[in-house]
């Protein structure tokens, strides 16, 4: 049986009790199957001592050894031939060497499954013509950069009849473009039809604080939406807390809180995480997620902070099921949201010092370069 299959077509989003079992099997189909065609991911496992039969029940998620982020930076792990990846893409980069992640049609076609039930769950489908202020960069031939890929594919969930980039094209390199936001947007709200704001906060803040600085205060379509992810990267110092920024928006554009989506999503895993109407980001079916201690790598308690686990079947082209972020988060039961979404919620805290994350990359690295010798 493919269990991947049945995972991705269970139609509640939040549903974990019920997909447990599932879950647990189709992870083992995963890795069994990464072992087989990516001979250094199968050195890998053998060096943490995983054993396939060590997986029987959603406690024993754990024993997927994960692997840091930053080690595919160095390492290209793949699992099919490069000719069977459909979609390309690498991440920031913000910190060094970027990424690069290849899709074949399979993780495609479920990826998509998952996108579709999502965006219907948080009713981000529209048929109504919407234009757009694209909070990023403007695709490009030169930017193969996942979170372009995914702004400008968001930009499809309502008709689009315009987009303006905060970053635009110059054909080598990209230039700010906030005067020509504050134009667009003027001629936006004169046509009255709603405006969707796609993008990174850092940039959100920058256009308020524009508008803010040239006296304009909007009242955009009651449609309107802003659909942030991608966090705050090279400007953390910048910051801006996450409720004084929706009451930003709500005072010079007329969107409110309940209409600002944020998502979460790390390039290696590819699953979406949306917040609900508390703004908490809880685990979808696709996924389980796992707070290990940053010395010892063990999971600890929920309530406790530390390195974020994410863990996924949706990827058959790479083996990146169980993989290591620099996000220090912290675990909650999802009844403390009160929401009435019952799945686990996660927060994001911060980022880690990289010292542990070089430790653990490094020693998956050592596994390889023994075998190479």
């Amino acid at each position: 049986m493919d269990y991947r299959n049945q995972l991705f077509a269970h139609r509640h989003l939040y549903d974990l009790g019920h997909t447990n079992g599932v879950f647990v099997s189709a992870m083992k189909q995963s890795v069994d199957s990464h072992r087989e065609n990516c001979p250094d991911y199968d050195r890998i496992l053998a060096d943490q001592g995983y054993q396939a039969d060590c997986l029987k029940t959603e406690q024993d998620l754990h024993r997927i050894p994960p692997i840091p982020t930053m080690f595919y930076k160095a390492h290209a792990l793949s699992s099919v031939p490069e000719k069977k990846m459909v979609i390309k893409a690498t991440t920031s980069g913000t910190k060094g060497t970027p990424t690069q992640v290849g899709l074949d049609l399979p993780t495609c076609y479920y990826g998509a499954r998952m996108l579709r039930l999502i965006f219907s769950y948080y009713k981000l489908f529209s048929a109504v013509p919407t234009n757009y202020i694209i909070l990023g960069y403007q695709p490009s031939k030169h930017n193969k950069m996942g979170a372009v890929k995914t702004a400008y594919g968001a930009t499809f969930l309502a008709p689009a009849l315009h987009r303006e980039y905060a970053l635009k094209d110059t054909g080598s390199s990209y230039a700010l473009n906030m005067e020509g936001i504050k134009e667009q947007l003027l001629r936006y709200q004169r046509a009255k039809l709603p405006v969707r704001f796609v993008g990174f906060p850092a940039y959100l803040s920058f256009m308020i604080k524009m508008l803010r600085e040239n006296n304009i205060k909007l009242t955009l379509n009651p449609g309107s939406k802003i659909l942030l992810g991608g966090g705050w990267k090279q400007f953390l110092s910048e910051e801006v807390d996450k409720e004084e920024l929706y009451q930003m928006a709500e005072e010079t554009l007329g969107i409110e809180a309940r209409n600002v989506k944020e998502f979460f999503a790390v390039v290696e895993s590819n699953v979406l995480y949306c917040d609900c109407k508390n703004h908490h980001f809880h685990v979808p079916i696709y996924a389980r997620v796992i707070i290990r201690d940053p010395r010892t790598m063990e999971p600890v308690p929920n309530g406790t902070p530390g390195l974020l686990n994410l863990i996924s079947p949706l990827v058959s082209s790479m083996p990146v099921g169980s993989i290591i972020t620099d996000d220090i988060a912290v675990l909650y039961d999802g009844k403390q949201c009160g929401c009435g979404i019952e799945a686990p919620h996660f927060e994001i805290l911060g980022r880690v010092g990289m010292k542990e994350i070089k430790t653990c990359a490094a020693g998956a690295g050592e596994v390889l370069r023994g075998e190479q010798r």
